[in-house]
């Protein structure tokens, strides 16, 4: 079962099980927006459910679907305008540096293979991404990272982490020889804070609990 986290009569919020999909897919079931679906079923015939915006199969962690039409516009906007802030929690076996900093680099999306490639300067088809990263606990060798991407690249944490040498662990397709459960890493969507969708009562923000199979708890 789907923890609900917080549902209004605008949207729901939910924490995100790794190893599914976000939307709903001819060839695989359960996904995330159908599992919704089914929740939301037992008060409303045909619900309506708005994919606001999406996790990586692999990824767990907090996530919002509109109820209505008129919600999922609200949403959208919030996120083409960037107002939205998100929240990662990261595991690796290496520091990228310090312990808090920046990370700033270029990064390529590569269809055809579905990974993004990381380049230190400008180059041919990259776009500029960063993000800021912070120590939050060692345990047993492994370092629980906060991270607050600043750019919204496809595959951004992973790949930037991978590419100055820390990759998340359990994420093979970034170079991760760490054995983890089966369709997960240990990226996990922490945190959402948007302006409240009422004017005037300022922002909200929701918390998704650790998955029990990460390693480093606080």
């Amino acid at each position: 079962m789907m923890e609900i986290i917080f549902e209004n009569s605008d949207y729901l919020v939910v924490n995100k099980p790794a190893g599914l999909i976000t939307e709903v897919n001819p060839f695989e079931s359960p996904t995330v927006e159908s599992l919704v679906f089914d929740y939301l079923s037992g008060e409303k015939k045909k619900p309506f459910v708005g994919v606001v915006h999406r996790l990586d199969r692999v990824t767990s962690g907090v996530m919002v679907f509109a109820k209505k039409k008129s919600i999922l516009k609200k949403l959208n906007i919030l996120f083409q305008e960037k107002q939205v802030r998100k929240t990662y929690w990261a595991i690796t076996e290496r520091l990228p540096g310090p312990s808090s900093g920046t990370l700033g680099h270029y990064l390529f999306k590569d269809q055809k293979n579905k990974r993004a490639e990381i380049f230190p300067g400008k180059h041919k088809g990259a776009k500029p991404c960063k993000l800021e990263y912070k120590l939050l606990k060692e345990s047993n060798g492994l370092f629980l990272l906060e991270i607050k991407p600043l750019t919204g690249r496809f595959h951004q944490i992973r790949a930037q982490l991978a590419f100055v040498g820390c990759p998340i662990i359990g994420d093979e397709k970034y170079g991760s020889t760490t054995e983890f459960p089966r369709l997960t890493i240990g990226l996990h969507a922490r945190e959402l804070s948007f302006s409240d969708l009422e004017k005037g009562r300022g922002e909200v923000s929701y918390t998704a609990a650790l998955p029990d199979h990460f390693p480093i708890s606080i």
